[in-house]
């Protein structure tokens, strides 16, 4: 087999920093790729306080979050909540109904990898949201029905 270099993926590099928040959160893909047999997205995200507050589930997407700073406490319907520290995650299965809040205290840092592509940070390119709520209606990410409240950077404070 040859592997025509010039038509191959290229690696991406990225960088696990993001701003810190006095409100709101914030979402950003760092790095995604795609194709009709596999795709890939990394995500840091950042919350100030709340989380996503509403059930949902992503249909097609198995997705990860490891908690990078601060605490987090997920939720799922019938179970009992989990919360999780600095360097440690939780697999959600694609279908999986959840959501999670930040411990009050200190900002959340999460990475989010998920199985679906996504578009970089900054790109005009739009994607239907997999997100789905409990009564199958879609439920965007950045909505009221999932108590969206927009990141207000602190000054000078990142993770990194």
């Amino acid at each position: 087999m040859t592997i025509d270099t010039k038509a191959a993926p290229k690696a991406q590099t990225y960088r696990l920093k993001t701003a810190l928040l006095s409100s709101g959160r914030t979402h950003r893909v760092i790095a995604s790729t795609g194709s009709p047999e596999h795709a890939m997205n990394i995500a840091i995200k950042c919350y100030a306080e709340g989380g996503e507050n509403a059930f949902h589930s992503h249909g097609g997407e198995d997705h990860t979050f490891i908690v990078l700073a601060g605490r987090a406490i997920f939720h799922e319907p019938d179970a009992e909540s989990k919360e999780l520290g600095r360097n440690e995650g939780i697999l959600i299965p694609a279908g999986a109904l959840y959501k999670f809040e930040a411990v009050p205290g200190e900002p959340l840092v999460l990475l989010r990898v998920g199985n679906q592509y996504k578009p970089l940070e900054g790109s005009s390119e739009v994607v239907d949201s997999d997100r789905v709520a409990p009564d199958g209606s879609q439920l965007l990410g950045n909505s009221k029905e999932n108590l969206h409240v927009a990141g207000v950077p602190i000054p000078g404070a990142f993770y990194e």
